[in-house]
């Protein structure tokens, strides 16, 4: 009897940061925290989007945010992913205060292969990614084809919807 291939569902994470940290701008976290996501058992990372700089969503008078999103594939079940993110977040000093208070570093799970989840800890696809160019944006560099898990809405419709968000484009 042959092994059935072992399913590594293809899974979006946003990379956010506003904060610096001992020394470092928001975009080397970003890019360190890629890293960390590298080194991961059981975790691929397949694309890196560009990095994108955004204001505040909701607007709060905070400094701009650095965002980015990885495609990546794993054999991790989402709330195991969901333990590593939070625990890189930790290492690079992430501290959980309010609700969109600034941080050093942010790793949501926008998508998770085509599962719709909803529990008190995780809720996939991301409740608010369609909302948001800062995800949609560089969303868009990795998966171009995506379409919303929930409401079958292709992404180029979700960007329209947050044409006037303001974000840019930085580094190369």
């Amino acid at each position: 009897m042959r092994n059935a291939p072992i399913h590594t569902p293809l899974v979006l994470i946003a990379i956010g940061a506003n904060l610096p940290r001992d020394g470092r701008s928001a975009l080397h976290t970003c890019q360190h925290a890629v890293d960390l996501l590298r080194a991961v058992p059981g975790v691929t990372l397949k694309a890196v989007s560009h990095w994108y700089e955004s204001a505040p969503q909701p607007p709060s008078g905070q400094p701009p945010y650095v965002n980015g999103v990885v495609l990546c594939a794993t054999s991790l079940a989402p709330s195991a992913l969901l333990d590593v993110l939070q625990h890189i977040e930790t290492h690079n000093g992430r501290e959980r205060s309010v609700p969109n208070a600034a941080r050093t570093l942010d790793l949501d799970i926008i998508a998770y292969g085509s599962q719709c989840v909803d529990s008190e800890r995780l809720v996939l696809p991301h409740p608010r990614a369609q909302d948001r160019a800062f995800v949609l944006m560089p969303l868009r560099d990795v998966l171009p084809d995506w379409v919303h898990p929930r409401s079958g809405v292709g992404l180029g419709q979700m960007l329209e919807a947050v044409q006037g968000q303001q974000i840019r484009r930085i580094g190369e």
